[in-house]
């Protein structure tokens, strides 16, 4: 109640203080772009890209202020003040939106449903993506665009080379009831932490392990106190990049068409960036050598999949058997 009175309070002054700037002969539009990522993560980098291009193309008439590192709301936070006009836009996980009661985004969360990014952007980039992020608008959000972050790994205390390795840890993950049932299936303790937290508690013994893609686990310090992982690259994790909808309908409409124009052309560089990250968090990690990396062998990884399979099998049934088989489908047509 008193985080909900807060927020509201902070989007009152907000709204008015961007008002009041308005209103000043030749001021900016300001757009607040608050996000979890550090400084130096490709999506810093995809933002500020963004930044550039949408100031350029608005010929100044937009102004995107950044920030980064949760330095205005943790990413539990987050949506609720965009949905309460305290900030504009965001770029949060996808898994975020399940908890908001839009079960279609947690399709990227099935495991193994995607091989590589470029299944990945047949979705993300096709009919099924826009209207996976059309949903949003019921909740006060309008979907932009789709980030990568990458493919995830699992790391842990001991190492992990059978799924039955994980059985009795206590595994940290974000709000996902299809992850959630994932480390369940595997025999894990699922424990939800916000990102922020992570780190403190695989340094503090709270939880045994997690999972991320390379990028994360390299920035946020996780090898320093994660001993083993291995390279399932069992799910995706990516972002949406959203902003409050009734701010987006308020601005004019070649506005909205210069920040659209903006979005479509950092999305590559971002993503590109997302890769370039990954590749030189993994270089970086194995010359430490403080984390033991675990490439499985196609006989291990066929066991990973196949102690997922019951999990995809009852989460597609929470996110939509319809949609999942719409994508399987798309996924299976020759690429054109």
């Amino acid at each position: 109640m008193r985080r909900a009175l807060f927020l509201f309070i902070a989007a009152i002054f907000g709204a008015y203080s961007a008002m009041a700037e308005q209103t000043a002969l030749g001021s900016p539009i300001v757009i607040k772009f608050s996000h979890v990522a550090a400084p130096q993560a490709h999506k810093s980098l995809g933002a500020v890209r963004f930044k550039e291009l949408a100031e350029a193309y608005t010929g100044g008439r937009v102004r995107i202020e950044l920030y980064p590192n949760s330095q205005l709301y943790k990413d539990k936070e987050e949506l609720e003040a965009l949905q309460l006009g305290a900030v504009e836009m965001l770029a949060p996980s996808l898994s975020k939106f399940g908890p908001l009661g839009i079960k279609a985004f947690e399709v990227f969360d099935i495991p193994y449903l995607f091989r590589d990014t470029a299944e990945l952007a047949r979705i993300t980039e096709g009919p099924i993506g826009k209207e996976i992020l059309g949903l949003l608008e019921a909740k006060g959000i309008v979907g932009l665009g789709y980030w990568n972050n990458g493919f995830k790994i699992l790391s842990a205390k001991r190492p992990l080379r059978q799924p039955d390795d994980l059985l009795g840890l206590k595994m940290r993950i974000q709000s996902s009831r299809v992850i959630e049932e994932q480390m369940t299936a595997l025999g894990a303790l699922p424990q939800v932490l916000a990102f922020s937290e992570a780190y403190q508690a695989l340094s503090s013994g709270v939880v045994d392990g997690t999972e991320n893609p390379p990028a994360n686990f390299y920035n946020q310090k996780m090898f320093e106190v994660q001993p083993h992982a291995t390279m399932t690259n069992h799910g995706f994790l990516g972002y949406a990049l959203i902003v409050n909808r009734d701010f987006w309908n308020g601005l004019p409409a070649d506005i909205r068409s210069s920040i659209e124009r903006a979005v479509r052309e950092a999305t590559p560089y971002a993503n590109a960036e997302a890769a370039k990250e990954n590749d030189e968090a993994m270089a970086a990690m194995l010359k430490t050598g403080k984390t033991a990396f675990h490439d499985p062998t196609e006989e291990e990884r066929a066991a990973w999949t196949a102690a997922l399979k019951p999990a995809r099998a009852r989460m597609a049934e929470r996110v939509g058997v319809d949609l999942v088989r719409r994508i399987e489908e798309d996924l299976a047509r020759p690429s054109p």
